[in-house]
């Protein structure tokens, strides 16, 4: 079981409270994450990533286990902490301007 933490306004846009429990298949991969999430909650689809690329979108940031994971490709396997179910796996909206 994959635990998934997604900023308010993703929360509300799927309407959960709290994080999210997946279940995914092997490999468990930063992409097949994105594809279990946007499986179950398809209002989230085009939020997080692109529709067509699939390329995350800009001011969306990925983390595990105290680690930036934005910029790693989908078929990067996520952390053994968040495979086990120890740690989440965050979904971010980042900050920007001045």
């Amino acid at each position: 079981m994959i635990r998934v933490v997604l900023p308010f306004h993703l929360r509300t846009l799927a309407r959960v409270d709290g994080e999210v429990r997946l279940e995914v298949a092997d490999p468990i991969t930063l992409g097949s994450v994105l594809d279990a999430l946007e499986s179950r909650f398809p209002v989230l689809r085009g939020t997080i990533r692109d529709h067509v690329t699939l390329q995350r979108r800009p001011f969306v940031r990925f983390f595990a286990c105290e680690q930036d994971l934005s910029h790693e490709p989908p078929n990067a396997t996520l952390p053994d902490a968040v495979i086990t179910g120890a740690e989440p796996f965050l979904i971010v909206g980042a900050m920007a301007g001045g």
